[in-house]
């Protein structure tokens, strides 16, 4: 049974290819739990196996190489059970991994064309790069074509798009750029937009092509409360999030967004307050203190309260 949408996640099949951390909540670790949660079954590839994620001071492991992906993969195809109804993907840092990447999505793409490829195209942020600049052309050009769903931060939207964002109309016509290069659903997640509730708020942006042949669009705008720490794995949670989301709405970007930014919310919410308690009063909490609180937060992860709205632009 292929999986639809009708059944809550029935026989949906997920291939996340991630990073691995031992200790933490990063890649894999911060996608798997919430979908496997949701009712997903997630096939992951590990593209590191990393002891933690690197904003420690210390940091071990492992990278998988493009062959040994290859090689994988192959296995699982020998055994005819390469039927995949999502693929997943975030951080990556080389281009002969990413490369391999767009070559099994097409294959797995070819064996069913219904798959949604859910994208989160990690560049860099706030006007540089964290990524070696050769991924660049391999994204635009390659991976972002092949991508269903996209997750770019606002400086990887205007990367892509050759296009710089100052007001809301220039975020529409950058997220219209990036349908036209592929994806019908594209989530801005963070801009230095102005936000209407004042500066201790960011705003974020989606719009969705419908799917019914008609080419009109959904677009909705997030106010998010912003959080004075620095996270890691919450773009790899988001990613996971809006693709489950986006499975159980699939034509309303609104609902998927609330469902999946109140995700978000609780998460950090919990997380931000157990790394505040462990600190102590006026001490910035640690790396290790403010890894994600993934498994205190099932419930919200199942069935979170929405707590913010979308609003739809006209």
């Amino acid at each position: 049974v292929m999986c639809r949408r009708d059944y809550p996640a029935m026989e949906c099949r997920v291939l996340s290819i991630q990073s691995h951390v031992v200790r933490g909540y990063v890649g894999n670790k911060s996608a798997s739990f919430p979908l496997q949660v949701l009712g997903f079954e997630v096939d992951s590839i590990n593209s590191v196996q990393f002891s933690n994620h690197t904003g420690y001071s210390h940091w071990k492991g492992q990278v998988l190489t493009a062959d040994e992906l290859h090689v994988l993969y192959q296995g699982i195809k020998l055994n005819n059970v390469h039927q995949y109804d999502y693929v997943l993907t975030g951080y990556t840092r080389d281009t002969s991994f990413l490369e391999m990447v767009v070559d099994i999505v097409q294959e797995l793409k070819r064996a069913n064309p219904n798959l949604v490829y859910v994208c989160d195209p990690v560049l860099g942020d706030h006007g540089s790069m964290y990524v070696p600049q050769n991924l660049y052309p391999v994204y635009k050009n390659k991976v972002v074509p092949v991508a269903d769903i996209i997750t770019p931060n606002q400086f990887e939207a205007e990367l892509l798009t050759g296009k710089n964002i100052s007001t809301e109309k220039d975020a529409v016509e950058v997220m219209d750029l990036l349908h036209a290069m592929g994806p019908d659903t594209v989530v801005i997640t963070s801009s230095d937009l102005p936000s209407r509730l004042g500066d201790r708020f960011l705003v974020s942006l989606g719009s969705q092509l419908r799917p019914d042949g008609s080419r009109t669009t959904q677009r909705v705008r997030m106010e998010v409360h912003k959080v004075d720490a620095v996270f890691v794995g919450t773009g790899d949670l988001f990613a996971a999030m809006l693709l489950a989301w986006t499975h159980h709405y699939p034509n309303d970007l609104k609902m998927a967004c609330e469902k999946t930014f109140s995700v978000m919310h609780h998460v950090i919410q919990r997380t931000i307050s157990y790394a505040h308690e462990l600190a102590g009063p006026g001490r910035r909490p640690s790396p290790p203190q403010l890894e994600l609180r993934m498994v205190q937060s099932k419930a919200d992860i199942e069935d979170p309260a929405i707590v913010m709205e979308a609003i739809v632009l006209s």
